[in-house]
């Protein structure tokens, strides 16, 4: 095993000025909420607030030499208006940094730090908000924006505010920036969310996190909200700190950004909530967000929205005293008390060590040595080490008492702890489960925590253990992970109804297990391919569950960057995309057949010629068709347009619907793939009559706007529908003309002066359509009319027709001129007699 030791890095003796920084922080010793540290560590700044407001700044030269040999320019400044924050916009190890100095009043100072110049230099002075009357409460950086949150004062004619109206006159606002050598480029100030209480912003990866201040006390309702917010995609997520996921499971775009608005439909959930208090947080720097909360919980809330609780202090918090400090390093989670320093491994949830400390301190993240936790105190910087310890040395010379120590007895062991703690959160019972308890009751069902716990052990250094001991091997942990995903896929499709917490399980498998989880998908559904199509030998009620659209209103596929819950189907969709792309179509193909014949029946007829409006069967979420429930997997997974359209297309054909069909048409149109074109043309044409006069007029009119379809004129001729007149296809041709002024040669190709040119064609280079082209299709269109009409007059001609009725007077109509129909006859009686 291992033990946990400190090691100082440093007393403050190299830093510029390290005597009074020891000083000035064991005044603070009780609260170092105002001290700031670098991201590597190389500039301390202490945040002055009373009597005087101001800045001190301790730097630690890389080149000490340099800084002595020049005038240092240090950064201590005295202010009348109170500092709010530092943000740090660029670190460059190497010679410089930009700092932000934030002010209360929305000035905001940015300096540079050179080494080559050695100290800080003034770039210039801005202001972030727009009104000289707003005041900034919170300020964070976000890639390349500075994210705060203002409070807008009220209007002067406006009458005294309410309590709770007083306290929702807030707004967060962002401006983006640009770093450049003279200076800092701001844009303009974009207003993302309004009437909003007083948040504190944090800044993880690419997301914000607003969350209640925890110095005043907000209204009691506010106080359980936790909003996450993408700038990147203008979305917010609405958490709580007692429930596990989302209470908004729909994003909603900042363009309807009002927090009244965001919370209109959860407040009467919020009221009967008991949330416990944050009483620490820290960014993750991936997207994510520590906790510490009042209940003695240390939580994780992920950036999908998931709040996963992952270790519980045996003490009360009260005890911590006025500073606590957390922070998380890769797979550890670290929590700096006035007494300790905790060490929690995030994946099970088990104490890795603790570390006795004299003073409090503040932790920070070096991302130079991101799984070290750092700290700083008044007697200067720390570093976590990991050692070995007495056994590890028995074991170097030869002992054979380090034998007694077996990571798989200690993995065993960290399952069974956390199933304690996971059964004890869900217990009605006062009685504290144990470990033996749980091992004799045979009570533990948590095999995805203990697969999590097996792949941790496969992947971060117990391979390297186990090869020397022989206890478990790597191939050996992958088929126990495999088989416990298996049976939990299994377990979940065959059951007759998944409900929203098993879907949110099932989600979770699949992200964590992608892998194990397609292979436990071909198992359960028993898939077999052949080359040629996919089958499935699985029971129907598995597949019920697949296609089961229940529970698709409240978990819709979000865009890919928002992750959410998706319903069984579009999951396995996402599935077989990631790893068997090409059996997609056979999967849809598959799946509509298990649907049954009578309920694609009925989606065909519900399904309206024109895409759908919202009206009619498919305006609702439950009815919408499996092919665009797969098609929506696609496109929100594929990053290759070209692949992506491929799939597209086919999952189009093999849905079968004639609004799908010309969809696909459509693309291949657009891709001048003529070949494919014909081909799905003349499949299709098959399929019904009403099917085969839509391809045939969209084809028609392709052909009227280029000559790329020239080779396949025959063909496209031989699909003409039946009750297609001469007519019909002038009016067509004609109205899909391409404009004149894109070939000045012919300004009417149908006309019988385009025929002066000997060739077929009035111009090899033109576009344009001409009569050679046509007389083909409209002599056969003509003589199958002229048939039909024959028909008619043999009838006439026959003796039991009653005679004709007696001649009528003529009456004389007034010439309007020649109508559209006329002038068609007119056309196919001159290009047909020639």
């Amino acid at each position: 095993m291992a033990r946990f030791v400190l090691e100082q890095t440093s007393d403050f003796l190299d830093y510029n000025g390290g005597a009074n920084l020891a000083e000035v922080l064991t005044q603070r010793s009780s609260d170092l909420s105002d001290v700031r540290v670098s991201p590597e560590g190389r500039h301390i700044h202490v945040i002055l607030r009373t009597p005087t407001a101001g800045l001190v700044t301790f730097d630690k030269y890389q080149r000490p030499h340099l800084a002595l040999s020049q005038k240092k320019q240090d950064l201590c400044l005295t202010r009348t208006v109170p500092i709010l924050d530092l943000l740090y916009l660029t670190q460059n190890s190497t010679d410089s940094a930009v700092l932000a100095v934030i002010y209360d009043n929305g000035k905001a100072e940015f300096w540079r730090f050179r080494e080559s110049k050695p100290g800080w230099h003034l770039l210039q002075t801005s202001d972030l908000c727009n009104s000289p009357r707003a005041k900034v409460v919170s300020v964070c950086a976000c890639a390349n924006s500075i994210i705060w949150c203002e409070e807008r004062p009220p209007s002067e004619s406006s009458p005294v505010l309410s309590s709770s109206r007083n306290k929702l006159r807030y707004c967060v606002c962002r401006r983006d920036f640009e770093v450049e050598e003279g200076g800092v480029v701001l844009r303009g100030v974009k207003i993302a969310l309004h009437n909003n209480p007083k948040f504190t912003v944090i800044s993880s990866g690419d997301y914000v996190y607003l969350l209640p201040d925890l110095k005043t006390k907000p209204l009691v309702i506010i106080n359980k909200v936790i909003l996450g917010w993408s700038p990147r995609r203008d979305t917010f997520r609405l958490s709580t700190t007692c429930k596990s996921t989302p209470i908004k499971e729909d994003t909603l775009s900042t363009k309807e950004s009002d927090f009244k608005r965001l919370l209109a439909d959860c407040l009467g959930f919020l009221s009967v909530l008991d949330s416990p208090e944050i009483c620490s947080y820290s960014s993750t720097g991936c997207g994510g967000l520590a906790l510490l909360l009042s209940s003695g919980w240390a939580c994780f809330l992920q950036k999908e929205g998931i709040l996963r609780q992952v270790y519980k202090l045996d003490y009360n918090l009260h005890t911590f005293g006025s500073h606590t400090s957390l922070c998380m390093y890769q797979e550890t989670l670290a929590l700096l008390t006035d007494q300790s320093l905790h060490l929690i491994d995030v994946n099970c949830g088990t104490e890795r060590g603790t570390i006795k400390i004299k003073n409090a301190g503040l932790l920070f993240r070096n991302p130079n040595e991101k799984s070290m936790p750092q700290f700083v105190s008044e007697e200067g910087i720390y570093v976590v080490t990991e050692t070995k310890d007495v056994n590890s040395k028995l074991k170097s010379s030869g002992s054979s008492k380090v034998e007694s120590i077996q990571p798989g007895a200690l993995l065993i062991e960290a399952v069974f702890e956390e199933a304690c703690k996971y059964y004890q959160q869900r217990s009605l019972s006062s009685t504290r489960l144990t470990v033996d308890a749980l091992k004799k009751g045979g009570r533990f069902q948590a095999p995805i925590s203990l697969a999590t716990i097996l792949r941790t052990y496969l992947r971060t250094g117990w391979r390297h253990r186990e090869e020397q001991n022989g206890i478990l091997n790597g191939d050996e942990v992958e088929a126990l992970c495999e088989n416990l995903v298996e049976t939990e896929v299994s377990r979940l499709l065959s059951s007759a109804e998944i409900d929203k917490d098993s879907l949110l399980y099932l989600n979770t498998i699949f992200k964590l297990f992608p892998c194990q989880a397609w292979r436990a998908v071909q198992a359960t559904l028993q898939f077999h391919y052949n080359g040629e199509g996919l089958s499935s030998s699985s029971p129907h009620e598995i597949w019920k569950t697949v296609l089961n659209a229940n529970h698709i209103t409240n978990s819709k596929l979000k865009v890919p960057s928002v992750p959410a819950v998706m319903p069984v189907f579009e999951l396995l969709c996402h599935s077989v995309y990631l790893f068997e792309p090409s059996w997609l179509p056979s999967f849809l193909e598959l799946s509509q057949q298990q649907q049954g014949s009578a309920g694609l029946a009925l989606s065909l007829v519900s399904s309206s010629w024109g895409f759908p409006s919202g009206r009619g069967a498919e305006s609702s979420d439950k009815n919408v068709p499996l092919y665009k429930r797969a098609l929506s997997v696609v496109s929100s997974l594929s990053s290759d347009q070209e692949q992506s359209q491929d799939l597209e297309v086919e999952l189009l054909l093999v849905s079968g619907r004639p609004n799908a069909i010309l969809q696909a048409l459509r693309i291949l149109m657009g891709r001048q793939q003529w070949d494919r074109v014909t081909q799905v043309a003349k499949k299709f044409c098959k399929q019904s009559p009403l099917l085969n006069k839509e391809i045939f007029s969209t084809l028609l009119c392709e052909v009227a706007q280029h000559r790329e379809l020239d080779p396949y004129l025959e063909l496209l001729w031989s699909l003409c529908p039946e009750d297609i007149t001469v007519t019909n296809i002038l009016n067509m041709v004609l109205k899909n003309l391409p404009s004149p002024k894109s070939n000045s040669s012919l300004s009417f190709p149908l006309s019988t002066a385009a025929t002066s040119s000997p060739a077929p064609f009035a111009n090899s280079q033109s576009s344009q359509l001409t009569i050679g082209l046509l007389k083909p299709l409209l002599r056969k269109v003509l003589e199958r009319e002229t048939k039909s009409n024959q028909g008619y007059v043999d009838i006439l001609q026959s003796p039991s027709y009653p005679p004709p009725t007696p001649p009528r007077q003529p009456v004389e109509r007034p010439r309007t001129g020649t109508s559209e129909s006329t002038e068609s006859d007119t056309l196919v009686s001159t290009m047909v007699g020639s």
